[in-house]
């Protein structure tokens, strides 16, 4: 294999800080700044988000679709072509954990705050007003479940598998340290560890904490309609900061214990809440109908995958696609390196082929039967005539998943329980998130010194609660946009970058696999002599 490279593991210290100067610092300045000008100019942020998410959205559209699409078949090349054999970590490389575990934790990082936001939400919505069909029928319930499984499939775990093999090849196969840098040593070489290395890391934390930023902003927005709704608890920003505030302190708690005991113990614990909950969905709720809407949902979204994946609004006209999959996409593309870099922690000795499909396929079907649960459930209700629902979504989507269970037995206790497992998930992203950006920002180490990590939770807090007070989730949408467009482009250089390694890598295997396979015929040649030989003594003698 390509020779292992440590040179950025040697730690710095800046101000009593083992950091990397220009990404800690560079990266502080700039989030500093939005959070000092989004304060000052609160009155105007908000028409000043609509205006900039509106011109990146409006010409960036086809870049965003194109980019996804790419990085999908570029993966289905990598897991079915020549390099789908490779072993992350090298040919003897070993895995952590079993198939099991590692399939719980793949669904763990990639199912959060946002799915619990938009399960029943999102495809009311798109029924209520979908992109082509008319709205409030059979064929929009259809289009909305197809728009919403785009959304949340394959396309958004393509983004995340593409990180992560990346990340998890260059570091355990390479030996290069764990930040997104890395990732172009085959594209820049030495050039990682200089300005542009920099560069590109700096735009991975704006990246992070804005993807993050958006899902706390979600977050706190639905536990305070929850609170609302169950408890009659007024759910201004008020509430919300204070909520960001409490729910912060606790995920500072939580990163000073470290991954083990803090981020793994209640990643653990969601996984069992969130399970709980969705069994109550299925046992309580019309059970066959969830099962039936599975097979026709997913049926339906796989026939009509190449239409809707590259629909872009061309011929029609109109902003729903930016609303919805523009920001989409540029969410998970900012969310990638967050949840990238988890994945590839867990995935040494696993082949990239193994990688690939089980990243792409087994978290987007549990997320299919997820929405299918929820969403398919929410339609039809409102194709029943009950507009219960749709008033929900239309007055606040953050209570939509409280009303979903109002008709359900035990409906207060099952609330309950809805709003500890989306506090649960707001504290382990907020966590995970800033373990992941403090590597970032100090060179690739994993245990960074504490102050740093509380420093950076706290950071992320203070990002949601500020873009909530200055433009609520217009200006989430933005952030995430604006910041997911740079990065989108990196991740283009990434799938060169990568394809360049592994292919060196796998010359270098078929050279020593011919060789070895040259030298053991050499060496039954050389038997094979010699036994002619001593049966031709024998008959000489």
């Amino acid at each position: 294999m390509a020779k292992k490279v440590t040179r950025s593991d040697e730690k710095k210290s800046i101000f009593g800080l083992e950091v990397n100067g220009p990404v800690f610092f560079i990266s502080s300045f700039i989030i500093i700044v939005s959070i000092v000008l989004t304060l000052i100019f609160e009155k105007k942020a908000e028409s000043a988000f609509t205006s900039i998410q509106n011109a990146v959205a409006n010409n960036a559209d086809w870049f965003f679709i194109m980019c996804v699409n790419i990085f999908l078949v570029f993966l289905v090349y990598l897991a079915l072509g020549p390099f789908g054999k490779m072993r992350i970590g090298g040919p003897k490389a070993k895995s952590e954990f079993k198939t099991l575990s590692w399939f719980a934790m793949l669904f763990s990082a990639g199912m959060g705050i946002g799915l619990l936001f938009f399960s029943v939400g999102e495809p009311v919505m798109h029924f209520s007003a979908p992109p082509t069909a008319e709205a409030g029928t059979a064929a929009a319930a259809k289009e909305a479940m197809n728009f919403t499984f785009l959304h949340w499939g394959f396309h958004a775990w393509g983004v995340y598998a593409l990180v992560g093999l990346a990340l998890s090849y260059f570091t355990y196969t390479r030996g290069l340290p764990l930040t997104i840098r890395s990732i172009f040593y085959p594209f820049l070489g030495d050039r990682i560890y200089g300005k542009i290395g920099d560069a590109i890391d700096i735009f991975a934390v704006l990246a992070t904490l804005f993807g993050l930023a958006t899902s706390l902003g979600f977050g706190v927005q639905q536990i305070a309609s929850g609170l609302d709704h169950v408890f009659n608890i007024p759910s201004g920003i008020t509430t919300q900061v204070i909520l960001i505030a409490g729910i912060t302190l606790v995920a500072t708690i939580s990163v000073v214990l470290g991954v083990d005991k803090g981020v793994k113990f209640l990643s653990e614990w969601n996984m069992r809440i969130a399970l709980l909950l969705l069994g109550l969905a299925l046992v309580l709720g019309p059970t066959i109908f969830i099962f039936r809407s599975f097979v026709e949902n997913t049926g339906s979204y796989l026939f009509n995958f190449l239409e809707i994946s590259t629909w872009s609004e061309t011929f029609t006209g109109g902003s729903w696609q930016n609303d919805w999959t523009v920001f989409y996409w540029g969410w998970w593309i900012g969310w990638s390196p967050f949840v990238g870099m988890f994945i590839a922690r867990i995935s040494k000795g696993r082949t990239i082929r193994e990688f690939i499909l089980g990243v792409l396929l087994v978290p987007s079907l549990v997320t299919f039967f997820w929405m299918s649960a929820f969403g398919s459930v929410s339609i039809q209700s409102a194709l029943g005539g009950d507009m219960s629902i749709i008033n929900a979504v239309n007055d606040d989507i953050a209570t939509a998943l409280f009303v979903f269970f109002e008709d359900y037995p035990l409906s207060m206790v099952i609330n309950v329980v809805a709003v500890i497992l989306i506090a649960g998930f707001f504290i382990t992203s907020s966590d995970s998130g800033s373990l992941v950006i403090d590597s970032l920002t100090s060179g690739g180490k994993i245990d960074a010194p504490k102050g740093q990590r509380i420093f950076w939770a706290v950071t992320e807090g203070t990002v949601a609660a500020v873009l909530l007070i200055g433009g609520g989730l217009q200006a989430l949408q933005t952030a995430t946009i604006v910041t997911g467009l740079p990065f989108a482009v990196i991740l283009l250089i990434m799938c060169y970058s990568l394809y360049k390694g592994l292919k060196e890598d796998h010359l270098e295997l078929k050279d020593k696999k011919e060789q070895k396979e040259m030298e053991n015929y050499e060496e039954i040649v050389n038997d094979i002599v010699k036994k002619r030989n001593i049966e031709k003594n024998k008959e000489q003698q």
